[in-house]
């Protein structure tokens, strides 16, 4: 049997990459305007609660092929991959604009490879050490300069980027775990059981101990934003992944993780439509963080090729 060539993928991968990127890079205004009537913890428990029911059936089926320990991790990877940092973006867009949450978004990759030398002995090349480096001296300006406040720093620092930070660290952890410890399992597999494993936390708390059911019935308007979190979860998470598990199988992960680059484009673009003010230090910020992930994960040349 002849092996398919991969360049008759790039088309459609392309096309994938583009899709996607369009998807997650919308997610951070959807949130912004689903905090309008609903708060961080109502717009990040239904995120789940929508993405979880979608994926639900497909989780049922490797459900009955796992043994304890994956069951363990898998709780694991549905708290840190899913379900606090829905709740953490969320909380940090009540006080820090859309485009900029998408831009400090792009730090997961390097999340990625500190938490694997941290913790799974993974090594931290130079090239990683200097991505690191340049992209936290963006995050740095980003969290520093305010339009308001300019370069005040006791008074001007926005400590709700750190939310952002909190939950990069969460995928850092996040995309660890499957590789090191759920590596047996296919990644749509992973994704719906770890939902699934989170749904019934998600759901207890957002009718039981939240107003989320009330203003949907009371508050003029609220099914908009509601729509807003519903199309999140749904097609922000579910079909999103499902885009992304099959970039990776058409072409390469490396061509897949080229989305990260995409993402804040996206994102500063639904931002500045939407009025958000975007200073000359702002871009200078979201500069240095594009090029330190840029930076972090280029590949070294084949030193034959």
């Amino acid at each position: 049997m002849t092996p398919t060539d991969p360049n008759k993928h790039v088309l459609k991968s392309w096309l994938l990459l583009i899709l996607l990127s369009l998807i997650w890079g919308s997610s951070f205004i959807l949130i912004k305007k689903s905090l309008v009537v609903f708060s961080p913890g109502e717009v990040g428990a239904f995120r789940i609660v929508a993405a979880g029911l979608v994926l639900l059936p497909l989780a049922m089926p490797p459900l009955k092929t796992l043994n304890s320990r994956q069951i363990k991790y898998l709780v694991i990877i549905g708290l840190v991959g899913s379900f606090i940092p829905s709740f953490l973006f969320a909380k940090a867009q009540t006080q820090l604009p859309s485009s900029l949450t998408g831009v400090m978004n792009a730090l997961t990759p390097l999340m990625v490879v500190l938490i694997g030398a941290w913790l799974f002995g993974s090594y931290i090349t130079r090239r990683n050490a200097l991505g690191l480096l340049l992209a936290l001296l963006g995050v740095a300006i980003l969290v520093l300069y305010r339009a308001d406040t300019g370069w005040d720093v006791f008074s001007g620092i926005n400590f709700y980027a750190f939310f952002v930070l909190a939950a990069t660290l969460c995928y850092g952890f996040n995309v660890n775990i499957i590789k090191y410890k759920l590596a047996e399992l296919k990644p749509l597999a992973i994704t719906a059981v770890s939902l699934m494993m989170v749904l019934p936390l998600a759901s207890i708390y957002l009718f039981a101990y939240t107003q989320f059911s009330f203003k949907l019935v009371h508050v003029p308007g609220a099914w908009q934003p509601a729509l807003y979190i519903a199309t999140l979860g749904i097609i922000g998470t579910a079909i999103a992944l499902i885009i992304f598990n099959t970039m990776v199988k058409l072409v390469s992960p490396v061509f897949a993780s080229t989305v990260t680059y995409l993402i804040p484009v996206v994102a500063i673009g639904w931002g500045v439509w939407d009025g958000e003010a975007l200073l000359p230090w702002h871009f200078v910020g979201i500069a240095a963080v594009i090029l330190g992930v840029w930076t972090g994960n280029r590949r070294p040349k084949a030193a034959n090729s």
